[in-house]
């Protein structure tokens, strides 16, 4: 069974909210600050203390988000 589905459901669009870009869980935690702090060698404890409302799932539906936003089929002739 992939957790897949639920965890993506932990990742939200609202219009009125970070200028519609994805956060997660209605909170003003963008997606795309998760990624660059990740990338920025931050560790997801260092994450996970600094952002006390956030679950280690959270973390996870972000990665899940940017790969799937990432998976461009090629066609080749």
């Amino acid at each position: 069974m992939s957790l897949t589905p639920e965890l993506l459901n932990r990742i939200t669009q609202n219009p009125g909210q970070c200028g519609g870009r994805p956060c997660i869980r209605g909170m003003r935690i963008r997606v795309t600050d998760i990624l660059e702090m990740l990338a920025e060698n931050v560790s997801i404890s260092e994450i996970l203390e600094d952002f006390p409302d956030l679950e280690l799932a959270d973390i996870q539906a972000c990665l899940v988000f940017a790969a799937r936003r990432t998976d461009f089929p090629r066609l080749t002739a």
